[in-house]
């Protein structure tokens, strides 16, 4: 992935870039220093990019997060992960340009970042790690979305028979129809075209956000007291093994709620200079971090305030609340637009990824290559491209069919928190950043750095091992395209 790559990384096949890779025209009027076609991200759009990511249906399970761990260590490890991800996003964004941080050879992607910096194979690690997460987090995203969706059916099923009928129902007609929606967005041809997308949701999960937050302070005042104690659910309520993998599956929850690691050069790649795209990542990376723990804070700690041990595993649709229904509708519906935005802006690397590399393999063939104009009225034209419809849609299809395999949210989205937190957020950002900064061995800046990331192994480790505890619990009791709600 030199820089002779195409100009758009989500479009390899476009002859005219290439031409203009070819030609680099620093500094011009349209196009970068490296060729591509002038970035026009700032501040805020790169905002609303990490925002739609990290706000995504992890805010829903950190009142059942904080239950397992209770007043004290809930909120102080939901502080120590905001921390360290703020940190780690910091080492790797300045990692976004190899050597000087204003001229340097820019890398387009994470695992371009680690080739620069730490090559052999290393990559290949990363490679399958953040790929394999991605493809985790589409799976996650599409289960939310259905539990979501039933839940706006449940709560007006429950308004209408007045709490008499149990109003069950099947996850997989709302999986389908999330899939359907997201084969249709997944043309969208690249990360550059989204910000739209990503601004809509990010207005969507401060909506859902803000309404289970607002429900859940309505709860405490109507309780008259603050729910919940000093140290998580009581042992009586969960047996002692129980409360132990279930701390451990929390942590893998609250991880998950800060995952956005992985898209963040991709992100970066959207920003134009001046001032360096590092800088402007920076500021970035403490608005969108800053606001997120601001939530998370509101929603998770008035969630358990609200529900103490009850508190459910999504807190929008566990029920613990029934009415307001249409306050709720509102709320469930805005997770569910904002959950099709956030499905795209974690795919689209992906994408970009299975995209570029069919174009190196295979740069004679029409079938990767060639773009066939399409008129679509009241659009424009568009690049239709038969192997990025087809391979799109294969993706969407699949990561479908093994949601309605694995309908569990809880554990699914721990183990996703657990499996990406160490080597995508805190492992390869540190390595890169002693590598690209010469930070000699030994010396306490390379002990700090290495401390830190020993310690959040131990805590991946942990959060693993509790979310797999709870995942083999669920298997037993699911029985595969049966499952209802």
């Amino acid at each position: 992935m030199g820089e002779n790559t195409s100009a758009k990384n989500q479009l390899p096949h476009q002859v005219f870039s290439v031409s203009i890779d070819n030609n680099p025209q620093s500094g011009s009027k349209w196009f970068d220093d490296d060729g591509r076609p002038k970035r026009t991200g700032t501040v805020w759009t790169a905002s609303a990019h990490i925002i739609t990511a990290v706000i995504g249906s992890g805010v829903l399970s950190l009142a059942w997060a904080i239950g397992q761990l209770g007043w004290i260590a809930g909120p102080a490890v939901m502080l120590l992960f905001s921390l360290v991800t703020y940190y780690t996003s910091i080492l790797l964004s300045a990692c976004y340009r190899s050597g000087d941080p204003v001229n340097g050879k820019r890398n387009y992607t994470y695992m371009d970042a680690v080739r620069a910096n730490l090559g052999g194979g290393k990559v290949k690690i990363c490679g399958f790690v953040q790929y394999v997460n991605l493809f985790g987090v589409a799976i996650g995203y599409t289960i939310a979305s259905s539990i979501s969706m039933m839940a706006i059916k449940r709560s007006n099923c429950f308004h209408q028979s007045g709490g008499q009928d149990p109003c069950h129902m099947n996850a997989y007609p709302y999986m389908i129809a999330f899939g359907i929606a997201e084969i249709l967005l997944s043309q969208i041809p690249g990360f550059d075209q989204l910000h739209w997308l990503s601004l809509v949701a990010a207005v969507m999960s401060f909506t859902y956000s803000s309404i289970g937050l607002g429900l859940g302070i309505g709860k405490v005042v109507e309780n008259k007291r603050v729910m919940g104690s000093l140290t998580g659910i009581s042992i009586g309520t969960v047996t002692q093994t129980q409360k132990i993998w279930r701390s451990f599956q929390a942590l893998g929850d609250i991880a998950f709620a800060y995952s956005y690691s992985m898209i963040l050069i991709e992100i970066q790649d959207t920003v134009k200079a001046p001032p360096t795209e590092a800088k402007t990542m920076k500021k970035a990376t403490l608005i969108s971090v800053a606001v997120t723990t601001l939530f998370y804070m509101f929603c998770g700690c008035f969630g358990y305030a609200a529900f103490g041990d009850l508190s459910p595993g999504n807190l929008l649709t566990g029920f613990g609340f029934y009415n307001p229904y249409w306050l709720l509708d509102i709320a469930n519906a805005a997770i569910v637009i904002h959950l099709v935005g956030a499905y795209q802006v974690y795919c689209q690397p992906l994408f970009a990824f299975v995209e570029k590399e069919a174009a190196r393999r295979f740069p004679d063939s029409d079938f990767v290559t060639k773009d066939i104009k399409i008129s679509i009225p009241g659009l424009g034209p568009y690049n239709l491209n038969l192997f990025r419809m087809i391979w799109r849609t294969l993706f969407v299809v699949t990561t479908t069919v093994i949601s309605m395999l694995l309908p569990f949210f809880n554990d699914i989205v721990g183990l996703l928190g657990a499996l990406g937190f160490w080597p995508l957020t805190v492992y390869f950002p540190v390595e890169m950043y002693i590598s690209q900064k010469k930070i000699s061995k030994w010396s306490t800046r390379w002990l700090c750095l290495q401390i830190l990331s020993v310690a959040c192994l131990i805590i991946t480790i942990a959060a693993a091992a509790g979310s797999i505890a709870g995942v083999l619990d669920d298997v037993k009791t699911i029985k595969p395209f049966q499952t209802s709600y």
